[in-house]
């Protein structure tokens, strides 16, 4: 019997193809910002996510990840869209931000 790993992220990271190649500085900090998330401390985690868009204003998982924030979280639906736009135009066929943008939509 092989014992459980005792840090989640490194069996996350065997089970998630890095798609879109980040570094290992950006998984962490995408953890990180998801982490934050869920605590509910959303002024840090989108300070963090704001700080990465800066380094890399074409990162497709950041961009989900501030559309998710403005949207679910702080209910800034406009700012929400516009960043699934971002994702939209880099992906046009990324399914999540296009059904994400249009549950948005509604509220706007």
């Amino acid at each position: 019997m092989i014992a459980p790993s005792t840090d989640w992220r490194i069996t996350m990271a065997n089970h998630f193809e890095n798609t879109y190649e980040l570094t290992p500085e950006q998984l962490e900090q995408l953890d990180q910002a998801e982490e934050m998330m869920l605590r509910n401390d959303l002024g840090a985690a989108e300070r963090l996510l704001l700080s990465m868009i800066e380094i890399d204003a074409n990162c497709i998982p950041v961009l989900s990840n501030l559309g998710h924030l403005y949207g679910r979280h702080l209910s800034e639906f406009e700012t929400a869209i516009e960043y699934y736009d971002k994702v939209l135009t880099l992906e046009p066929d990324n399914a999540w931000a296009r059904d994400a943008r249009r549950r948005y939509l509604r509220y706007v």
